[in-house]
């Protein structure tokens, strides 16, 4: 019979985590003097006894180490249990959202989504705002973890192929996968310090700073207003630019560039198609605009700058409505939601590893085709695709497509127009933020939509985020009986 209790006492530590988290959004309140501090004081205690009696109960079940069973259980679980808790502040503060806005505003925030039920957001306790930035943060160097530790040990959707390349090559320099978590989390938070001085630099306040890097770093894209960077200048644009293409790069290289390693972040595979793929997409639209717009020099550049990198690496900021910018620029940016960042990275989506895999595959049959007594072997890089990865990589994309298909269908039963049903699908699995139209688009948020459209692109998230067959092995018989 599967023990759950090693799953609980993580799962009832990280809750214990959570609700500790909520202190600091607590102490913004109480320093703001307007009231809020005592629902963030009141959610923390709450949130704090029930995962610290969760720990306790489930103590004497800890082991060395997790079975297959109990390490998908606890990936999964973890990102179920954590949004209800992060809810709790939603439903008693200001805002009084009602559940399902409660679960779907912290679901997007733990997931790194972006996506927003709440208006009015320049009106909004600082605390709160805070903690929608906070639980981003959160969630981005939780999943840096997942990544880099549990999907290549799970066999997820080709991320194998990081298991040798992240843990057995570093040699002396990281014999282990404890210390790679604990030095990838120095440099996500140095990277978000950084961050926020540049942020300050270019001319927002403190709090501003904090909580957009905070939302930067984590390619979540929350923000403290509701023209999101059309609150802000030029120069901040582009600061926020520098800091989201480095978020989408795999997080690993960081650590083995602070090692003295500089070779693996230039020679890495990933991230030279990453950013070939962010400059054909940005020469692309920026010629669209000088063709058909006569978008002035350098703000039409900087815009198409700007949104393009928000959206490829799903963090979901807006400095302008791009819907109207006319079908081709908006085709490009449906697509680039689709691609997203590097593998080991805050990025989402399908990420640039696979497709670059899925080429490296159509060139082997290709070749194949042309010369049928030929030896070919598709290569990711200097290394060999093995058969797994490859089987692996096909099966991610087929579940993707079909799980998008569906999404895209139920959102259209619950009655939503096929724009807002498939770009709303879209921008939940791919962990985008921003959908398309004027109802979820750039200038609009997903508050009007109806709630069981809320749940299933709640559910949508979750799963993006997972990587897909993390959640869905779950559900088969076969994972039961191993």
């Amino acid at each position: 019979m599967l023990d759950m209790r090693p799953v609980g006492y993580v799962i009832g530590l990280m809750v214990m985590a959570l609700g500790l988290a909520m202190i600091l959004p607590m102490l913004v309140d109480f320093a703001e003097g307007r009231g809020h501090w005592t629902v963030f004081a009141q959610s923390s205690i709450l949130t704090v006894l029930i995962g610290g009696l969760v720990a306790v109960a489930c103590r004497n079940g800890v082991q060395a180490g997790l079975t297959i069973q109990q390490t998908f259980l606890l990936t999964t679980g973890v990102w179920v249990v954590l949004p209800v808790f992060g809810a709790l502040p939603f439903i008693f503060g200001a805002t009084e959202l009602r559940v399902v806005d409660a679960v779907f505003e912290a679901m997007s925030g733990l997931t790194t989504t972006g996506s927003t039920v709440l208006t009015a957001l320049d009106d909004l306790p600082k605390g709160i705002l805070l903690w929608r930035g906070l639980m981003q943060w959160l969630g981005g160097i939780g999943i840096i973890v997942v990544a880099m530790v549990f999907l290549p040990e799970l066999r997820v959707g080709g991320m194998q192929i990081f298991r040798t390349s992240g843990f057995d090559t570093f040699g002396k320099i990281l014999p282990r996968a404890t210390e790679i978590a604990s030095r990838i989390s120095v440099i996500y938070l140095s990277l978000t310090l950084v961050c926020i001085l540049s942020y300050m630099l270019s001319g927002m306040n403190t709090f501003d700073a904090t909580v957009h890097a905070m939302t930067t770093v984590a390619t979540g894209g929350f923000a403290n207003y509701d023209t999101s960077f059309g609150a802000f200048g030029p120069m901040t644009e582009y600061v926020a630019v520098v800091f989201m293409l480095l978020a989408a790069l795999p997080f690993i290289r960081f650590v083995q560039l602070t090692a003295g390693a500089t070779r693996p972040l230039l020679t890495d595979p990933q991230i030279r198609g990453f950013f070939v793929t962010a400059a054909t997409l940005i020469v692309l639209i920026t010629a669209w605009q000088f063709a058909n717009l006569a978008q002035p020099g350098e703000e039409g550049f900087r815009k198409v700058l700007f949104n393009t990198v928000s959206i490829l690496t799903g963090t979901g900021y807006a400095s302008t409505n791009y819907m109207h910018w006319g079908a081709f620029p908006i085709a490009i940016l449906f697509f680039a939601g689709l691609i997203g960042g590097c593998a080991g990275s805050t990025s989402c989506s399908i990420k640039i590893f696979r497709y670059q895999i899925l080429l490296a595959s159509i060139r082997v049959q290709l070749s194949r085709i042309r010369a049928p007594h030929g030896i070919f072997t598709p290569r990711y890089g200097k290394r060999r695709i093995d058969e797994d990865i490859l089987n692996s990589v096909m099966s991610f994309f087929l579940f993707f497509v079909v799980t998008l298909g569906l999404t895209a269908v139920a959102l259209g039963l619950t009655g939503l127009d096929f724009t807002t049903s498939v770009s709303g699908a879209s921008a939940a699995l791919a962990n985008i933020g921003p959908g398309l139209g004027d109802t979820i688009g750039p200038a609009g948020n997903f508050s009007s939509l109806n709630d069981t459209a809320k749940w299933i692109l709640a559910a949508a998230m979750l799963i993006g985020r997972l990587e897909l067959l993390a959640v869905y092995a779950i559900f088969t018989t076969s994972f039961w009986r191993l």
